[in-house]
C-alpha cells in the first residue's frame, strides 16, 4: 500500500509537471495568458466565483513546485522507511503542494489566502511530525510568525472591498499612486517579509528544520518560504518606491545576517537554511529594484539546487545515525562517492560555479547591481553577502567531504537506497542544465550589460575572496591558534542571528506569559476563587451544616426556638 501510494504520487505529479511545463511554453511562444472564469453559486444578484491565471510564470512555477515534489516524494519512500504512518506523511505532502498550487494561479486576494493558509496550516503538521518538545517548540514558532502575515493579508482583503473587487490584476496600473493601493501593496509586503522570513520574521526559518528532512527539500525550494516572494512578484507593479527601498533595507540586511550567522553554525540542516534565508533576500532585493524577471529567473534555479543539497543532507544523516552535528561527519567523498558528486555539484551551483543553475541568475543578478544606482554601503553588503556563501559552502565541504570522520570507530555507510538515488540524481541533471534552459526560455532577448573590467570581474573575485577567507578562518579554527575569547561576543551575536530568535520569540512572549501566569496566580487561583466560587462554596456549607443540624435536631430545635421567643416576648412585654 505505502509503494503504490508514494509511486502514483510520483507518477502523477511528473506527468502533471510536464504537462504543465509544454503549455508554459505555449504560453511563452504565442505571448498568452488564460483568465478562466468558474461560477461556484449564484444566489439571487450575488455569485461566489473562483478564478484562475494561466500565464506562462504560473504554468512554469507549478511545473517546477510537481517536479520537484514528485522526486522528494519517491525519495522519502526509502529516507521514511521505519515510520508506521508513511501514508500520511504523503497525504500531507500532497496536501501542501496542493496548496501551494492554489496560491500559484490565483489572481484573486480571496483564494490566495486559502492557498496561504492551506502552507502555514499543513507546515506547521509536517513540521512537528516528529512529535517531541523540540519539534512542538519549532512547530508554534513557525506558526505564530506567519500568523502576523495571515493577519496583513486579511486586512488587505478587508481594505480591497473599496476597489470593488478582490481580483487585485485589475488595479495595478490604473490605481497605481492610490493611497489604498499603498496600504494594500504595504500589508502585501508584510505579508510576503513573514512568510519569506524577511527580518525580523527569520527566527522561523532555521527552527523549521525539524521537520522530516523531504519536508525541509520542499519546503526551503519551492514552496513555503517561496511564496512570499512568488506574491511580491505578482503585485510589483503597484509597489511605491518608498515601500521598494524599505525592501530592498531589510533584505540585504537578512542576506548579510544569514550569510555571517552560517558561518559560525553547526547544525548541516541549519546552515543550509540560513543559506536559504540569504537566498531569499537576494530575491527580495533585486525585486526592490524592479527586476522582477531576474527574481523569478533565481527563484526558479534557486529550487532545484537546494532541494538537491537537502537531499544530499537527508542522505548523510541518514547513514550517520541522525547526526546533524557538521564535526560528527567527514571523509564522505570516500565513503558516499555518488552523494558527495550530488552534494558538490549543488553547493557549486549556490556559490554561482559557471555553467551551473546558480550561475546564470547570480552572475546576471550581481552585474545588474553594478550597473544599478546604488549607494556603496548597499553595494558592499551585496559583494559580502556573496562571498560569505562561498565561505561557508568551503565550510561544508570541508566538515563533511573532506574533513576526518569522527563518529564511531565502527561504521558502515551505504549508498543501497536507489530510490533516493534516483530522486538526487533527477536534481542534479536539472541543477546542471535548469539554469542555461531557464535563461533561453525566460529572457527572449538577452540582457546588455556593459561594464568596466574590475566591476564585470567583481563576482568571480569576492567568491575567492570568500574562498581564502574561509580557508584562513578554518585553518587557525581547527588548530586552536585562533583566539575564541577575545573574539566571543562576535561569535555568539553572529551565530545567534543577530539575537532576533531570543528577541522574537522569548522577548515577545515572555512579559505576556509572565502576565498570564501572574493573573492566573494572583486572579483566578487567588482574589476570585477568595471572593467568587470559593468563598460561595464555604458559605453555602456552613448554611447546609446549620440546616442538617435543624433536620437532626428538629425537637430539640423547636424547643429552643420556643424558649428563646417566650424569652423575647417577656422582654417585650
Amino acid at each position: 500500500m505505502y509503494l503504490s501510494l508514494c509511486f502514483i504520487s510520483f507518477f502523477l505529479l511528473m506527468f502533471t509537471s510536464l504537462l504543465s511545463f509544454m503549455f508554459s511554453m505555449y504560453c511563452i511562444m504565442n505571448d498568452l495568458v488564460y483568465f478562466v472564469e468558474w461560477e461556484v453559486i449564484s444566489l439571487n444578484s450575488s455569485m461566489i466565483v473562483m478564478t484562475l491565471l494561466l500565464d506562462w510564470m504560473s504554468l512554469l512555477f507549478m511545473s517546477f513546485v510537481m517536479l520537484i515534489s514528485s522526486l522528494v516524494i519517491l525519495y522519502s519512500e526509502d529516507y521514511m522507511m521505519g515510520d508506521i504512518s508513511l501514508n500520511r506523511f504523503i497525504f500531507l505532502v500532497l496536501m501542501f503542494v496542493l496548496s501551494m498550487i492554489f496560491l500559484i494561479v490565483s489572481p484573486n486576494l480571496i483564494s490566495i489566502l486559502l492557498g496561504w493558509d492551506g502552507l502555514g496550516l499543513i507546515s506547521y503538521c509536517l513540521v512537528i511530525y516528529y512529535q517531541n518538545v523540540k519539534s512542538y517548540n519549532a512547530g508554534m514558532l513557525t506558526a505564530l510568525s506567519n500568523r502576523v502575515g495571515d493577519v496583513a493579508l486579511l486586512m488587505a482583503i478587508a481594505w480591497m472591498l473599496n476597489f470593488g473587487s478582490w481580483n487585485y490584476i485589475f488595479y495595478m496600473h490604473c490605481m497605481m499612486n492610490d493611497y489604498d493601493l499603498c496600504l494594500i501593496s504595504f500589508l502585501v509586503v508584510l505579508a510576503g517579509m513573514t512568510k519569506s522570513a524577511q527580518i525580523p520574521f527569520s527566527a522561523w526559518l532555521p527552527a523549521a528544520m525539524a521537520a522530516p528532512t523531504p519536508v525541509s527539500a520542499l519546503v526551503h525550494s519551492s514552496t513555503l518560504v517561496t511564496a512570499g516572494v512568488y506574491l511580491l512578484i505578482r503585485f510589483n507593479k503597484a509597489f511605491p518606491n518608498w515601500l521598494l527601498n524599505f525592501l530592498l533595507v531589510i533584505s540585504v540586511l537578512t542576506m548579510f545576517m544569514s550569510g555571517l550567522g552560517a558561518n559560525f553554525e553547526y547544525d548541516l540542516k541549519k546552515i543550509i537554511a540560513l543559506s536559504t534565508l540569504s537566498q531569499l533576500g537576494l530575491m527580495m532585493s533585486i525585486l526592490s529594484l524592479g527586476f522582477a524577471d531576474l527574481a523569478f529567473f533565481h527563484l526558479l534555479t534557486h529550487a532545484l539546487f537546494k532541494a538537491l543539497l537537502f537531499m544530499c543532507a537527508g542522505m548523510v544523516i541518514h547513514n550517520v545515525k541522525n547526526f546533524q552535528d557538521i564535526r560528527f561527519m567527514g571523509n564522505m567523498s570516500i565513503f558516499m562517492p555518488l552523494t558527495s558528486a550530488c552534494f558538490m555539484v549543488s553547493n557549486f551551483a549556490l556559490c554561482g560555479m559557471p555553467f551551473l543553475a546558480g550561475f546564470y541568475s547570480k552572475d546576471m543578478i550581481l552585474e545588474i547591481i553594478s550597473l544599478s544606482n546604488l549607494n556603496m554601503f548597499m553595494y558592499f553588503l551585496y559583494f559580502f553577502s556573496t562571498g560569505l556563501t562561498v565561505c561557508y559552502s568551503f565550510r561544508l565541504f570541508y566538515y563533511v567531504l573532506w574533513g576526518d570522520f569522527n563518529l564511531i570507530p565502527m561504521f558502515k555507510l551505504s549508498e543501497e537506497s536507489w530510490m533516493m538515488i534516483i530522486g538526487m540524481l533527477g536534481l542534479m541533471l536539472f541543477a546542471v542544465l535548469g539554469g542555461s534552459m531557464l535563461n533561453w526560455m525566460i529572457f527572449s532577448t538577452p540582457y546588455f550589460i556593459c561594464l568596466p573590467l574590475l566591476m564585470k570581474m567583481m563576482p568571480i573575485l569576492v567568491s575567492f575572496l570568500g574562498l581564502w577567507l574561509g580557508s584562513i578562518l578554518f585553518k587557525y579554527s581547527i588548530n586552536y591558534y585562533f583566539n575564541l575569547f577575545k573574539y566571543y561576543g562576535v561569535i555568539i551575536f553572529s551565530g545567534s542571528m543577530w539575537f532576533m530568535p531570543l528577541i522574537f520569540t522569548k522577548g515577545v512572549s515572555k512579559m505576556p506569559l509572565k502576565f498570564g501566569m501572574n493573573s492566573m496566580k494572583f486572579i483566578d487561583l487567588g482574589w476570585s476563587e477568595y471572593f467568587g466560587a470559593q468563598n460561595l462554596y464555604f458559605v453555602l456549607m456552613k448554611l447546609s451544616g446549620i440546616n442538617q443540624w435543624f433536620q437532626v435536631n428538629d425537637l430539640k430545635s423547636y424547643l429552643i426556638v420556643f424558649l428563646i421567643m417566650l424569652i423575647l416576648i417577656m422582654f417585650i412585654i
